[in-house]
């Protein structure tokens, strides 16, 4: 009595079992599954917006960041971030991620929009790039004409020029500021362009691709680059150099060597170097890595 009873609470069991994965398989087919997956339907950049605050085992560790701040270079992770109301904007919030505080010569900061948002001007004397990383904006120009700034749109705003940025709904800003390096008989010009408008360039020796998004010309005293990994790809130079840098990392994760130092990055940190401080980066993980980055050129270091 007892086998007859065991043999048939197995084969129940069996059964049970079966009819569950074909249950799960169904509802998988249908895309209610749970189980982790690929999606590429999110927008563009959403994890600089909607980050990974630390690894899920730590997420409940008081006190954990992965933030470093050192003399020669800092890693600023979103689980740091403070905002606060930003100055001469409306309903608008601010993070600075980077100021001369640090020992830089410009400020980066991200800005979140909210609903009838409008921006305010830079000091005098003071240029601004604007990158688009969720929503949308309106540009108007000292012409009073409106440019519509999506994601992965941008803006370059000329020292002294007036204009504004207004958002109807929520979006969010990586903004660049820094004190115009004046140059005799050279003036730079109000910029507005995307991405994906702009064309690869030449990496000698390198592997990475490169867009340029402001002109080389001597006009310009700093450049946004926009760098693309494979995974597995990583830099052939192991860079020193007199420039300073402020990196937004907008999607995969990898490992960038600062100093002496090695960190794990990904999507949403922020990396700011001073010169001459050793840098190296590689992709890792199973999607592409891009980061933005700011680079200050064509001036004399004297």
């Amino acid at each position: 009595m007892m086998q007859s009873f065991s043999a048939f609470s197995v084969q129940s069991l069996f059964f049970a079992l079966v009819t569950l994965s074909f249950v799960r398989m169904s509802i998988c087919e249908k895309r209610f599954c749970p189980a982790p997956s690929i999606l590429n339907d999110k927008p563009l950049y959403w994890k600089v917006t909607n980050p990974t605050l630390s690894p899920s085992h730590l997420q409940d560790l008081p006190g954990f960041t992965r933030s470093v701040y050192k003399k020669e270079h800092a890693l600023i992770t979103p689980e740091s971030h403070v905002f606060s109301p930003l100055p001469d904007w409306t309903n608008t919030l601010a993070a600075y991620l980077i100021t001369p505080s640090i020992g830089s010569h410009f400020v980066m900061y991200l800005a979140k929009m909210q609903e009838n948002s409008k921006s305010g001007l830079p000091p005098s004397g003071v240029e601004r790039f604007v990158f688009v990383l969720h929503g949308v904006v309106t540009l108007t120009d000292i012409s009073g004409i409106s440019h519509k700034l999506e994601v992965d749109s941008y803006a370059y705003l000329p020292p002294n020029v007036e204009h504004s940025l207004n958002s109807d709904a929520s979006a969010t800003l990586v903004v660049f500021e820094r004190r115009y390096d004046y140059l005799e008989n050279h003036t730079t010009e109000q910029i507005i362009g995307s991405t994906d408008k702009q064309p690869l360039l030449e990496t000698s020796g390198e592997i990475f691709e490169l867009r340029k998004l402001l002109p080389a010309s001597l006009p310009y005293d700093f450049n946004i680059h926009i760098m693309d990994f494979q995974p597995g790809e990583f830099l052939n130079v192991k860079e020193v150099h007199y420039n300073q840098h402020g990196l937004l990392l907008l999607e995969g994760q990898g490992i960038y060597r600062l100093g002496d130092s090695w960190y794990p990055v990904q999507a949403g940190d922020t990396i700011w170097m001073a010169p001459f401080v050793p840098q190296w980066y590689a992709a890792l993980g199973k999607t592409k890595t891009r980061y933005l980055l700011y680079k200050d050129v064509n001036r004399n270091p004297l």
